[in-house]
């Protein structure tokens, strides 16, 4: 027997509301699994983060096919672009590889030494502030990774007040967010708006970029302030590599391969290609090398395509919303759907509206990319940050409603600086 279409979208609500809930009790399964070691396996593995979403996807496809048949269901996980979780997996493989993170620790040291304040201070600020308008260039995946590996033994670790961790978690995700705005590719929620729109780099920088950058700097300041008394220099031993510094020449590899997976980050036969290269390469000179973190991209990119499963089913409760408001009321309304449904899907629909009027579409843009530190799926590359940086929290896992806490206030930066400037 097939269920009506109706009913099947109703369960993947349900679904969806589930895997919701779940991401908020990570936290407590995680706990869950020091308290009852027999079943430790069990709770940790739902305690992660990443897992849930592809956890929930299978969930569907299953249910899909007893509701309506393994062709129909196989059908319809076959039909989703998994060409964002790819990318991000490969991105995040090349950008913390120990070449590159050295060429941005190189960079970033030598900046430091030429501001006028304190150079853990000015790293720190460093990090949360022009890594992230980096991502403009590189991507948002990429900034988010290079920026979680360069601040997680400065401030996620131990010593740091839990508070401040969240605060600072939640500034580098909101200034990803936001910091990817001033050029037309690089950030997920522009991506899917900018061909139906005609939004060109020139675009962005005029009507978000700016406004973003006054943002980005003053999160970055006013974490970098309450974490003043915490920062300490970095242990340069903790960096050292046992072969030293990698050569000219293979960093400029590393740069190559990155350069290349980001110009084709829409064509994944491709960027898949380069990486295999890359892999290639790696093994090649591993004297070179850190072991690559393919264990924490594979748990994101299994992430981000269980979000891409279940978004798909999303589409006939969120567009009437996207819809019905007007622009004011759109923008905050983005600002808060996109903490539970991901900002580029958000975007992606308004995309879909004819005859949406300029305000509401920047109303749009502009409330999703304000809201994508609020959550971690509210963008893309929130979950690279999460794998990357809770073992720096207590039982090694970031709660869903410390990390809201932590992004309320740049979040609300944010808010204002793209309504009021």
């Amino acid at each position: 027997m097939t269920l009506p279409t109706e009913t099947v979208q109703t369960l993947a609500a349900v679904i969806f509301a589930a895997a919701l809930v779940h991401t908020f009790a990570a936290k407590l399964l995680e706990r869950l699994s020091h308290r009852f070691p027999t079943h430790a396996g069990l709770f940790h593995l739902l305690g992660e983060v990443e897992v849930v979403f592809g956890f929930w996807a299978i969930v569907l496809v299953l249910a899909m096919a007893i509701a309506s048949g393994g062709r129909n269901a196989l059908e319809y996980a076959e039909s989703r672009q998994y060409t964002e979780p790819l990318f991000v997996f490969v991105v995040m493989v090349i950008a913390a590889s120990r070449p590159i993170l050295q060429a941005v620790l190189f960079s970033v040291d030598a900046i430091a030494k030429l501001l006028p304040v304190r150079t853990e201070a000015a790293t720190a600020w460093l990090g949360l502030a022009v890594v992230p308008l980096l991502g403009s260039l590189v991507t948002e995946p990429a900034a988010m990774t290079i920026a979680a590996l360069m601040l997680a033994p400065q401030i996620f670790r131990d010593g740091i007040p839990e508070k401040l961790k969240y605060l600072a978690l939640g500034v580098l995700f909101v200034n990803v967010s936001i910091g990817g705005t001033l050029t037309s590719y690089a950030a997920p929620p522009v991506l899917m708006v900018a061909s139906a729109w005609h939004w060109d780099s020139g675009h962005m920088l005029a009507a978000f970029g700016w406004k973003a950058a006054i943002a980005v700097l003053m999160n970055a300041s006013l974490a970098t302030w309450m974490l003043r008394r915490h920062l300490r220099p970095t242990d340069k031993a903790d960096q050292q590599q046992p072969n030293g510094r990698a050569p000219l020449a293979v960093i400029g590899v590393h740069l190559f391969f990155l350069a290349g997976v980001v110009l084709l980050a829409h064509h994944p036969v491709a960027f898949l290609g380069l990486f295999l290269m890359f892999l290639g390469f790696a093994q090649a000179y591993e004297r070179h090398q850190n072991p690559l973190i393919i264990k924490e991209a594979l748990l994101v990119g299994f992430f981000l395509a269980g979000l891409v499963v279940l978004g798909g089913m999303q589409q006939w409760w969120l567009q009437p919303i996207v819809t019905s408001l007007p622009p004011k009321a759109l923008f905050f309304g983005a600002v808060g759907l996109t903490a539970i449904t991901d900002n580029a899907a958000l975007t992606y629909l308004g995309s879909l509206i004819s005859g949406i009027s300029e305000e509401a579409k920047y109303m749009l843009v502009a409330g999703a990319v304000a809201g994508g530190g609020l959550t971690v799926i509210a963008n893309a590359p929130n979950p690279a940050g999460v794998a990357l940086l809770k073992r720096g929290f207590s039982d090694e896992s970031i709660g869903a409603g410390g990390l809201i806490l932590g992004a309320l206030a740049p979040t609300a930066v944010a808010v204002l600086a793209f309504l009021l400037l």
